[in-house]
């Protein structure tokens, strides 16, 4: 018999969430982000599922390419552009759109030949990451404007930095000075992120970029999913493979660094951080058997965790488990874990099935 672990994917939550963004962004097109492999969800189902968007925005050519090569037909953008002369010919190759976020970029345009390459000039009004200065944007239009290899009109953009936090000005003040920078020119523009989308509406320009939405997770430090109308996508799921009667004062797993304070039930689950369950979680970090909310205890294994029964003491061998997903925010497990829950939908690994459900919304 096969392990039980596995990932279940609802295409069907993933289209509602887009239908979030559209309702909160209603005169913006779309670049629905799929980088790392759509979020650990499967790149070319998900762009499959999210068939009605304008684009796509990827991190990176090889992630493009497998899109293209799928048969996704969407303008698919490169969000960090190319980085050596050679990518030039497969961004023509696979008809790719570039963000050009840097003067070598310019450059690499400059001593190139060939057909025009749709550009997005990517302005740093804060994030301090990519970008250029808000200064220089009348400089590099005019070097773009004066390339063959550019189609024009190119396009603008920025990225947010702290928009996840609705009582932080550091939006206000990167859409102030994208504003600034941008109030003369008749371009396409693009600003919101998810929490940009969902929170701050002066971001919505002629583009938004959902990403972490679209997987039905908040992208808020304050708030969870379901406060947003978000659906949860990804369920990681599992099984009981023992249930066993332990005695008061048992250690249990790795460095006993738990130790039983009665005589109680403990159940061990199929999955650990083979599959990619956070090896961080701490004990009471909340797992769900049969439904119910039971608490973690000891040390996260390769292959197995543990967990207190007392609770659930009807639990038997073969009972259903849920680790995240519908009725257990993956925000909630990755706070205990002292990271965030895109982190866990990307690491899930390769060894866990995906189950793809295409049920009706």
């Amino acid at each position: 018999m096969t392990r039980a672990t596995r990932a279940i994917i609802n295409l069907s939550a993933l289209r509602h969430n887009l239908s979030i963004a559209r309702r909160r962004a209603p005169d913006s097109r779309i670049m629905a982000i799929i980088k790392a492999n759509g979020y650990g969800h499967g790149s070319v189902t998900v762009a499959q599922a999210l068939n009605e968007v304008d684009a796509f925005g990827v991190a990176c050519l090889d992630e493009a390419i497998t899109l293209r090569e799928a048969g996704i037909a969407q303008p698919i953008v490169l969000l960090e552009g190319a980085v050596h002369a050679a990518d030039l010919n497969l961004v023509r190759g696979y008809q790719l759109e570039l963000v050009v976020h840097h003067p070598a970029q310019i450059n690499l345009l400059e001593q190139d030949s060939g057909r025009a390459i749709p550009v997005w000039l990517k302005l740093d009004t804060g994030m301090h990451r990519l970008g250029i200065p808000p200064g220089q944007v009348a400089e590099m239009l005019q070097r773009l404007g004066q390339l063959e290899t550019v189609a024009q009109p190119v396009r603008l953009m920025t990225h947010l930095a702290n928009a996840d936090d609705r009582q932080d000005n550091t939006t206000s003040q990167q859409l102030a000075r994208f504003d600034a920078a941008t109030a003369d020119l008749k371009l396409q523009t693009s600003i919101a992120n998810s929490a940009g989308i969902l929170a701050w509406p002066d971001t919505h320009r002629d583009w938004v970029r959902p990403g972490i939405m679209l997987y039905g997770v908040s992208p808020f430090v304050d708030s969870a999913a379901a406060e947003n109308e978000l659906q949860p996508v990804m369920t990681l799921q599992s099984e009981l493979i023992a249930v066993n009667r332990q005695q008061q004062g048992d250690p249990i797993g790795y460095g006993g660094t738990y130790r039983c304070p009665a005589d109680m039930p403990v159940g061990v689950i199929a999955i650990g951080y083979g599959d990619g369950y956070p090896r961080h979680a701490p004990t009471g970090t909340p797992v769900l058997v049969n439904g119910k909310r039971v608490p973690l205890i000891g040390r996260v294994s390769m292959d197995m965790i543990c967990v207190d029964l007392r609770d659930c003491p009807e639990a038997q061998i073969g009972d259903p488990v849920v680790l995240w997903g519908d009725d257990l925010p993956v925000e909630e497990i990755a706070s205990q874990a002292g990271t965030i829950g895109y982190e866990l939908l990307c690491q899930v690994t390769q060894r866990v099935p995906f189950d793809y459900q295409h049920g009706i919304n």
